[in-house]
């Protein structure tokens, strides 16, 4: 069996859904969570489980290996795409995208999040982060 772990805590659960938070006075909601408010400065906000479909807000592909540090994934590298996601009522988050080809990504796109993985430990524990993949139409 795989150990497996998240890139860092307290971004997202295993479910998947991701971490925010929202500030108890003017209720702005943050990703990753936030103690203080950057709307208000309101310093006390509670935990809020984000949702976990959204919109393709905007795209574009990462075509080399981003400089290490701080980027710590695998040597390999597989050009990817990364993006903004408008969770509905709740704010843009950016992320990675799990299709790389822009040819098959579209402004308006419906996305849902999911785990993948990002690179395995020395120890063989693999790291996971999350990820906005394309909803598949139901034929």
């Amino acid at each position: 069996m795989t150990t497996q772990k998240p890139v860092a805590e307290g971004l997202f659960t295993t479910e998947p859904r991701l971490i925010g938070s929202e500030c108890t006075a003017c209720g702005e909601v943050a990703f990753p969570a936030t103690e203080f408010c950057v709307r208000c400065g309101g310093d006390a906000s509670k935990e809020r489980l984000l949702a976990d479909r959204g919109t393709l807000w905007t795209f574009t592909t990462q075509n080399f290996r981003p400089p290490s540090p701080p980027y710590d994934g695998p040597e390999s590298f597989e050009p990817y795409s990364v993006g903004y996601v408008e969770l509905p009522g709740e704010l843009l988050v950016e992320a990675r995208l799990t299709e790389p080809d822009p040819a098959k990504l579209a402004i308006g796109q419906d996305m849902r999040l999911t785990l993948v993985p990002y690179r395995v430990d020395d120890d063989g524990t693999e790291v996971l982060t999350f990820a906005f993949a394309p909803v598949e139409e139901e034929v």
